[in-house]
């Protein structure tokens, strides 16, 4: 029985083994193609191999061209029609110190408004190199709007900035002209900033990891322009300080919101403006001493589901609060008479922009401005009167301001602007502007 069983267990291995000989030649065969195909394919990478290595050979022993080279330039023209009441060359902001800077709502008839000329690039792999140049129609001059470097390659959300730029003061005051939803800027910032505050110095920004968009960041200034001294600081180092931290995020899918806080310190020596005395004679005046500057912001967007392109709505406001404390020096030229000065102001503005159709605008805006108290030492003593110092009189300046406008491609904008200014006292101003703006060439997204 045993051995019945050794040659059944035999006979059934006999059978596969003598057909997997018989398929043997056949498998050799099949082997022997798919070997050809991995040659083929093995022959096929070093071609491309080969073909790579020589055409970046040949690159890197020839000059980049010309195109590889070029940085991404821009050109933006801007063209005001303004209709005043008021004589813009007498424009004053009562109640606040003259900035000496322009601040006047514009010309009267046709003009040619400032125009910019940007050139940005990569400089490598670290740094980020932006031109901002500045041309005024009146006398072809061209002045440097900004001028920086920024970092590229730094790690954990922080990036550093050199050179000439728009302080992150506020919201507003890092926006371009062209970029603006009206066409002059708040009186708050005319008041506090003297048009637009662009420092020379070094920024430092770090954004934080988080959901929730949270950045901190530093400013050193050299203290160039006002409410630092107008002729710029002696200093070796820094003679303006800006500390700014912002905070946004979304409210589902329709609504985007980000909110700010910026302080200012500055101590300004000499800084001088212009004025009369209690006969209407002509004197300059100037103030040393230290100025802190408040500043808080807030803007909230919204639009359907996130797509802007039909309908979408934008609401934008800020607070300024400044405090300066030193002694004010009466006609600098003559009497020179120097004493103390102390005052407390504030200002703010609101305003909303609705797209109510394709590329169709309106929006409203109010500006409100208190001069606060002021203490001025001379008057105090009875040394000089209060009608010796005019422009520092009470006052609360308002304005309110509407426009809409057409906008046919994200590279042009019509806009027609109605306003009544309370700037002077006793004299309102009834403003109109027509105002177009173009883009020509490369430009870089706008801010938030």
């Amino acid at each position: 029985m045993h051995s019945n069983l050794l040659c059944a267990a035999a006979l059934a291995l006999a059978v596969p083994l003598a057909r997997a000989q018989d398929s043997l030649p056949q498998m050799r065969e099949e082997v022997k193609k798919l070997q050809q195909r991995i040659d083929e394919l093995e022959g096929r990478v070093k071609d491309a191999e080969s073909t790579a290595t020589q055409a970046a050979t040949q690159a890197s022993s020839r000059p980049q061209s010309e195109s590889a080279l070029n940085p991404g330039i821009s050109a933006i023209l801007n063209g005001v029609y303004g209709n005043l009441q008021r004589d813009p060359n007498t424009y004053r902001l009562n109640g606040f110190v003259p900035t000496m800077g322009d601040v006047s709502p514009g010309k009267r008839g046709l003009s040619l408004g400032e125009s910019e000329l940007g050139f940005t690039a990569n400089v490598d792999h670290l740094f980020r190199g932006t031109l901002i140049a500045s041309i005024s129609p009146d006398n072809d001059s061209i002045g440097v709007e900004e001028g920086y470097i920024q970092t590229i390659g730094l790690s954990h959300g922080f990036t550093i900035k050199a050179g000439r730029f728009f302080s992150a003061l506020g919201y507003q005051n890092q926006i371009h002209a062209h970029a603006w939803d009206f066409t002059d800027q708040p009186l708050a910032m005319k008041a506090f900033l003297g048009g637009q505050l662009n420092e020379d110095g070094v920024q430092f920004r770090w954004v934080a990891p988080t959901a929730l968009y949270w950045d901190l960041g530093t400013e050193l200034g050299r203290g160039r322009a006002f409410p630092a001294s107008l002729s710029g600081s002696g200093k070796n180092g820094a003679a303006s300080l800006n500390f700014f931290t912002h905070v946004g995020g979304d409210i589902g899918d329709s609504i985007a919101w980000q909110t700010g806080l910026s302080h200012l310190r500055t101590n300004p020596s000499n800084r001088r403006y212009d004025d009369v005395d209690s006969a209407g004679s002509a004197v300059t005046n100037s103030f040393s001493g230290t100025s802190r500057l408040w500043v808080i912001d807030g803007v909230l967007k919204w639009s359907p589901n996130g797509n802007a392109t039909y309908n979408n709505f934008k609401l934008q406001g800020e607070y300024f609060h400044r405090k300066e404390d030193g002694s004010l020096t009466f006609d600098t030229a003559s009497a020179a008479l120097t004493n103390s000065l102390s005052s407390r102001q504030s200002g703010w503005y609101a305003q909303g922009v609705y797209q109510f159709l394709p590329q169709w605008r309106a929006g409203y805006r109010f500006d409100q401005l208190s001069s606060g108290s002021t203490s001025i030492g001379l008057v105090d003593s009875g040394v000089r009167t209060a009608a010796d110092f005019p422009i520092l009189a009470a006052y609360k300046p308002k304005k309110h301001s509407v426009m809409v406008d057409w906008n046919p491609s994200e590279f042009s904008r019509i806009r027609l602007q109605l306003a009544r200014d309370y700037s002077r006292m006793g004299l309102p101003d009834t403003q109109m502007f027509l105002q177009y703006i173009v883009s020509l060439g490369a430009h870089g997204a706008h801010k938030f």
